[in-house]
């Protein structure tokens, strides 16, 4: 009978764990695009680079094809890191700004000023989660554009993978 109890409690445990584990994985979400910076490109200058921007839900469900099912989208995380050469110091630049596209409009996401030249190969941005982003995720066409300034330049091109995760809320079917 202990035997049983104890199993019993186990099971609970790990079926209650799915379900949280569920639930945290379906409310957030990653977006990620490859960026490329010009080893071309003048320091001290603004300069854009833009991308489009995919989600593991749209590899596995189609382009777009669960939006129905989530609202108040906002920011959660934003990173970029190098890609190519991956040991490159992002102390080369001297600010970033992230922006989501969608058509016309576009939102700022994250940033991040003075950065440090001794950096690494990966920077966390500051974001911003002050608004909703349900536009620009829903139409399933995301793009991310990037403005930078380089405080160095560099001897080779670069790319960065941009990260930018998301948190949501189930949508309200009633």
């Amino acid at each position: 009978m202990k035997k049983l109890a104890s199993g019993l409690f186990i099971l609970t445990i790990f079926i209650s764990s799915c379900a949280t584990l569920q639930s945290i994985v379906k409310s957030t979400f990653p977006y990620t695009s490859t960026l490329i910076i010009p080893a071309s490109s003048q320091t001290g200058k603004t300069i854009s680079a833009t991308s489009s921007a995919s989600s593991i839900d749209q590899i596995f469900t189609g382009n777009g094809s669960n939006t129905s099912q989530i609202s108040q989208v906002r920011i959660s995380s934003a990173k970029i890191e190098a890609v190519n050469p991956t040991n490159q110091n992002l102390g080369v630049f001297k600010s970033i700004k992230v922006y989501l596209l969608n058509g016309s409009n576009e939102a700022l996401v994250a940033s991040r000023n003075d950065v440090a030249a001794t950096t690494g190969n990966s920077l966390v941005l500051d974001i911003d989660n002050s608004k909703f982003l349900d536009d620009y995720v829903k139409t399933g066409n995301v793009r991310i554009r990037m403005d930078y300034i380089l405080q160095n330049s560099l001897s080779v091109d670069l790319s960065v993978k941009a990260s930018i995760g998301f948190n949501t809320s189930p949508a309200n079917t009633n």
